[in-house]
């Protein structure tokens, strides 16, 4: 049951995302939670554009959506937050070596609420006794938890924070924890904490500090619709929909 755990996600989430019958074309899209709200609005431009084709996106973390494409899921086109899970996919065969786009970079900062009155202004103040919790997505699934934990390996203060840290899913998870006050801190992409007025960023980390954090898309091997996703992969590079990215944040590879 355990092995078929995260398909029976992948169908849940599918099909909650699905409010009726369609007689569309449809093709379906795994993507990394942080790129939630760029590529809905990415997606409604590309169904103006195709209006017989109906994209389905499903969101959550790399790490997940790695498990799920492993597993089976009918993923047309993959878009991971992590190297190492979008690269394990391929050394699978269970990527289009020909389709593998670098598309988007990203940074990650440390925030709180904004009604907070922690006071600190670098990662390595985490230690203080005034954060009695930080939130981190977890780092063998949630690829800003991996950059998180790679960081303070770097600061070498992993081990010393290890009571503070409360898990999370994904990012948007650690926003929400942030958000309602739930944690003292948190870590998240610098695009997510554009997304939110609830939040504060103290402090926003080198890129020296962990590995670089890259975004890259291809078709999923086992694909019926490898065409249409080759299109909307096309559209994903056009300045239209980079353009929609660059407002939420992302910065192109390109630039």
């Amino acid at each position: 049951m355990k092995k078929y755990a995260y398909l029976m996600i992948f169908f849940f989430l599918i099909a909650c995302s699905n409010d009726a019958p369609s007689t569309k074309e449809e093709i379906t899209i795994s993507a990394a939670a942080s790129l939630t709200n760029a590529l809905l609005e990415a997606k409604k431009e590309f169904e103006l554009i195709h209006d017989s084709v109906e994209v389905h996106v499903n969101v959550g973390s790399s790490g997940t959506q790695q498990k799920q494409i492993e597993q089976g899921a009918p993923v047309d086109l993959f878009l991971s937050a992590s190297s190492l899970n979008f690269h394990q996919l391929l050394d699978e065969g269970l990527i289009e070596q020909s389709s593998v786009i670098a598309l988007l970079t990203n940074s990650i900062v440390l925030v709180k609420n904004k009604d907070s009155e922690l006071a600190i202004t670098d990662f390595s103040d985490v230690t203080n006794d005034s954060v009695k919790t930080i939130a981190l997505g977890i780092p063998e699934t949630v690829p800003v938890g991996q950059y998180s934990k790679e960081l303070f390996l770097t600061l070498g203060i992993w081990d010393s924070i290890q009571p503070k840290i409360i898990l999370a899913k994904d990012v948007r998870q650690v926003l929400t924890y942030v958000e309602t006050g739930n944690v003292d801190a948190g870590i998240v992409y610098s695009s997510d904490a554009l997304t939110s007025e609830k939040i504060e960023v103290m402090a926003n980390a080198e890129k020296s500090l962990h590995s670089p954090i890259i975004y890259e898309m291809g078709i999923v091997k086992s694909s019926h619709k490898k065409e249409l996703a080759a299109q909307f992969a096309d559209f994903l590079q056009s300045e239209k929909a980079l353009s929609i990215f660059r407002k939420y944040g992302f910065t192109p590879l390109k630039e």
